[in-house]
């Protein structure tokens, strides 16, 4: 499953606490097709489906697709506040090539 940071926690909390009709939902954090490596991050606030993977910290929750699952397997969700950028960031090391943006990317190959 995702491990997920300090940091993404409290800025999920944030997010929620700003947006009353946020109640009950979590981040979704999926994959999709698409950008300059082939997949791309993708994340929203919305409720928990069917078959989501739960990962919960701090009364929060962070839901997963099975499609997304398999290439976010060992992944890290967290949240940068700087000068090159804010927003969430995944470490993912299943990714075997990254664009210049940091949010798409192509996965290894079976040989």
């Amino acid at each position: 499953m995702i491990n997920v940071t300090e940091s993404a926690v409290r800025q999920l909390k944030t997010l929620l606490e700003e947006k009353p009709e946020s109640a009950g939902k979590g981040l979704r954090v999926q994959i999709a097709k698409g950008g300059c490596s082939g997949l791309q991050y993708e994340m929203k606030l919305d409720q928990k489906q069917p078959n989501d993977s739960v990962t919960t910290r701090d009364g929060v929750e962070f839901f997963i697709d099975p499609e997304s699952a398999e290439f976010l397997e060992g992944a890290t969700l967290d949240f940068h506040d700087g000068l090159t950028g804010v927003g969430f960031h995944i470490a993912n090391p299943n990714a075997a090539r990254t664009c210049g943006c940091g949010s798409s990317f192509e996965v290894a190959r079976p040989a």
